[in-house]
């Protein structure tokens, strides 16, 4: 028993992490439950400078709609909880490369061979009044630098409108899971677009959305053994050297 007490205190010490990591061992990582995302504690809505608002005219007698593509109705999403896909298409790259060099080399020299015949005083065996002062100084420095980037992302989920803003510009947030095996992954793609950058299809691509944030990751046994242990990171950041 007073073996098990470390071990247990060891245990409450690691976190929730290590506590839900044990909760899944012998089982694939769970699933959240969908939700509304505006019931998610972190979730915000979003305030934006907004241009002055007009007024729309009532055209007597006209079928047409204001803002619809099509003659009877717009199967785009406009309204809150409405679906609209976003398309994630990076394919980015980066490449960095200096290089500095600098040469420095100075000589000094410094004497007295005539003053007054006062440099006839000098000792000849120890002092040369032609040579009293010599000094040279050399510096070199070299420095190269190079840094390499390239980014491939294709990503491809539908999102859901969660606020209307004044202007008419619509705020979505997308998420989805998707668990193989042991490893699930986790897809969020949230941001503010136009209602005019929606194509036909109900689409809209990453580029045209404001405010984006996307991220891409997961959690699983790989992605455990991939991580470095928490008394590691911890080490990482305390130490100084």
């Amino acid at each position: 028993m007073r073996r098990l007490i470390p071990c247990v205190a060891l245990m409450l010490l690691s976190g929730c992490g290590a506590l839900t990591r044990l909760s899944e061992v012998g089982r694939p990582p769970g699933m959240t439950v969908s939700s509304d995302p505006t019931k998610e504690p972190d979730w915000r809505p979003i305030t934006m400078p907004m241009p002055r608002q007009e007024s729309t005219p009532n055209e007597a007698n006209a079928l047409w709609r204001p803002g619809s593509r099509a003659f009877f109705k717009d199967q785009r999403a406009a309204q809150v909880g409405d679906i609209v896909t976003v398309l994630v298409t990076m394919n980015d790259s980066a490449n960095l490369s200096n290089g500095t060099t600098a040469t420095r080399t100075g000589a000094e020299s410094a004497g007295m061979p005539n003053l007054f015949g006062m440099e006839a005083l000098l000792p000849k065996t120890i002092v040369d009044p032609s040579k009293l002062l010599t000094s040279s100084s050399s510096n070199s420095n070299t420095g190269s630098g190079q840094i390499k980037r390239a980014e491939a992302v294709a990503l491809r989920l539908a999102g859901v409108v969660t606020q209307v803003l004044p202007n008419g510009n619509l705020v979505v947030s997308a998420r989805q899971e998707v668990r193989v095996n042991s490893e699930l992954r986790e897809l969020l793609v949230t941001g503010v677009i136009r209602p005019q950058d929606i194509a036909s299809d109900n689409t809209v691509l990453h580029d045209r959305m404001a405010e984006a944030r996307i991220a891409y990751g997961g959690r699983g046994q790989l992605m455990e053994v991939q991580s470095p242990r928490w008394g590691q990171q911890i080490m990482d950041i305390v130490l100084p050297f």
